[in-house]
């Protein structure tokens, strides 16, 4: 019987599945695909995602250097708003390499790490888990058991939903695509255009420029992302969807099961992105979850919600901006724009004292 069995070997999964087997632990982690594919979500993270990595993992990833954003209240060609860093703010990567990057790491540290493994069913008992799983190269199901399960298989969870636990507060539908024309600018544009969220135009070096859209349930986002194409006068390849779940339900562990990542909707409200608050979540989950002992689930829960509640409540309080009239978002983003003393991930810098003496006189 293993410690852990990990169930998606995402950014999230990955992280656990390596610090639990670097911890001593007996770890599977099943992946139902190609580890890192399909593509669902962008490549834009903040430079601190180097410090989850080898040291050498930033000359095969990185794709360009981002300093800022330049905000927009209409589409490309309207008045923008520069956010900015003399240095650099965050970075594009390989998103695909990053997966996999991080599931070596966790090879490397004791876990069994499985690609094209499917989860089929979970139940929980008293004692164990036993979970049934198709693999592409099998004719028959295979049935393991674990005394504890890690949901990190994104937003549409079987964990989560095979265990009944709580559902995301929403479920935003985003797309993306790529044009192979390369860029390297170091900025980034946000249009604050899609109903309750906002579009992105990304360069990414060699690798060309990426554009995306997220919006809620019911609004076209195709026919807005081929407006925003349109717009840019671009044609894109590549054509990615997935949804983004924003705001954690009330509880995100069972008996003996626990979610991590966006099974878990440990997100930013704000942008949707959950890399670095799912490793975040990953590395409490890794030193507070003892798989002998399911009372320590608590700990994870509680442990978490310090980490990184404050960061998502903030975080819910700069989406809300997004939908105030448009003669309001200019007037702030023109008070605010400038140079910047924040973080891309923590809300709470904006409250921080570099922050403070850029805003104040």
């Amino acid at each position: 019987m293993y410690d852990f069995a990990v169930v998606g070997v995402g950014p999230a999964g990955a992280r656990f599945a390596r610090r639990a087997a670097a911890a001593g632990h007996d770890v599977i982690a099943l992946e139902k695909g190609d580890i890192g594919t399909p593509l669902a979500c962008s490549g834009h993270v903040s430079t601190d995602i180097w410090e989850y990595l080898p040291d050498d993992a930033a000359d095969d990833l990185r794709q360009n250097r981002v300093r800022g954003a330049r905000f927009h209240v209409g589409g490309p060609g309207s008045r923008s708003y520069p956010f900015y860093k003399r240095e650099a703010v965050s970075n594009v990567i390989d998103r695909v390499e990053l997966d996999r990057t991080l599931a070596e790491c966790a090879r490397e540290a004791g876990a069994d790490v499985r690609e094209g493994h499917t989860v089929t069913g979970i139940e929980e008992r008293d004692d164990r888990v036993v979970l049934e799983i198709a693999a592409d190269d099998e004719p028959t199901a295979e049935t393991i058991t674990a005394r504890m399960v890690a949901g990190c298989d994104g937003p549409v969870s079987r964990v989560r939903r095979s265990l009944d636990l709580p559902e995301p507060a929403e479920m935003l539908h985003g797309v993306l695509a790529f044009d192979d024309a390369p860029d390297d600018g170091d900025f980034v544009d946000v249009h604050l255009t899609a109903p309750s969220f906002f579009a992105w135009r990304i360069p990414r070096g060699e690798a060309g420029v990426e554009y995306g859209l997220a919006a809620p349930p019911g609004k076209d986002v195709t026919e807005l992302f081929d407006a925003l194409t349109d717009a840019y006068g671009v044609e894109t390849d590549r054509f990615c969807s997935g949804a983004i779940p924003i705001g954690p339900p009330e509880t995100v562990t069972s008996d003996r099961a626990f979610l991590i990542g966006d099974a878990a909707a440990q997100t930013k409200p704000f942008t949707g992105g959950g890399i670095l608050y799912g490793i975040t979540a990953a590395d409490v989950a890794a030193e507070r979850i003892d798989p002998a002992d399911p009372a320590t689930l608590a700990d994870y829960e509680s442990g978490w919600r310090t980490e990184l509640s404050r960061e998502i409540r903030l975080g819910k309080l700069i989406r809300a901006c997004y939908s105030l009239p448009e003669p309001v978002q200019r007037v702030g983003l023109r008070t605010l724009s400038g140079e910047i003393g924040v973080h891309m991930d923590r809300p709470s810098s904006f409250f921080s004292r570099e922050q403070l003496r850029r805003l104040l006189p």
